[in-house]
């Protein structure tokens, strides 16, 4: 038996060693879904929040001064959102290396 603290599913139950999350019952409306591109991000962080700015650099040809950055995005997590999202970046980034070599 483990010491750590159990994970829970959604529905609040603790999730089992080794099992897979349940997948029925989770629906995901798109309909409203935009996207954006985006080539700069920064961030900051507080006790209580992980704060992401996303935006785009209008100038990454004219060389490695940017002029002026636009940003569209800000995203407010919590400490436990950011930290799986880093979960999910690190599996991400890690996967397309696999496939089309070490981004530099």
């Amino acid at each position: 038996m483990s010491n750590e603290k159990d994970a829970a599913h959604p529905t609040g139950q603790p999730a089992k060693e080794g099992a897979a999350a349940p997948q029925q019952g989770i629906r995901v409306d798109t309909s409203s879904l935009k996207s954006s591109y985006c080539n700069v991000v920064s961030g900051n962080s507080t006790r209580e929040e992980v704060v992401l700015s996303f935006g785009v650099n209008q100038d990454w040809d004219m060389g490695p001064q940017p002029r002026e950055i636009q940003l569209h995005h800000r995203i407010i997590l919590s400490p436990g959102a950011a930290k799986r999202l880093l979960d999910l970046m690190t599996k991400l980034v890690h996967d397309h290396e696999a496939r089309h070599g070490e981004i530099k």
